[in-house]
């Protein structure tokens, strides 16, 4: 369906910070999947691809990075754009992530309207910020 509304999979442990997401961005027109745990999110991401991800970085049991390492070489999830949310600095986020061809790496706190403007930017230019 052309005219359906993109689809965004927000990730994130803690459940205030995926209402958070849910909320924002369904008020910016997506639909929106959701998950609070990393297996639980490439479970949800491989029965629906989604157009986007937006997933935190620090989980128990499967974190972000492997998140993205799993669903971009084990599934072929290499045209997703995704968005790493993450309390680190910029620069720890990006020497453990850099190599996992990510969007951007969110700091938080974050602002949730920024957020969703940099996703609908990444799906409008092809998957880069």
């Amino acid at each position: 369906m052309e005219d359906s509304p993109p689809h965004v999979l927000v990730v994130d442990d803690d459940p205030v910070i995926v209402k958070l997401l849910e909320l924002n961005f369904r008020l910016g027109g997506f639909r929106v999947s959701s998950a609070t745990r990393g297996d639980r999110a490439v479970e949800r991401a491989i029965e629906a691809v989604p157009d986007a991800i937006v997933l935190d970085v620090t989980m128990p049991g499967i974190d972000g990075y492997e998140v993205t390492r799993i669903l971009r070489e084990e599934h072929g999830m290499v045209h997703v754009p995704m968005v790493l949310l993450t309390a680190h600095s910029e620069e720890q986020t990006q020497a453990r992530g850099g190599a996992q061809d990510v969007v951007a790496y969110v700091t938080k706190p974050f602002d949730p309207e920024a957020l969703v403007a940099l996703v609908r930017n990444a799906l409008a230019s092809g998957g880069s910020a």
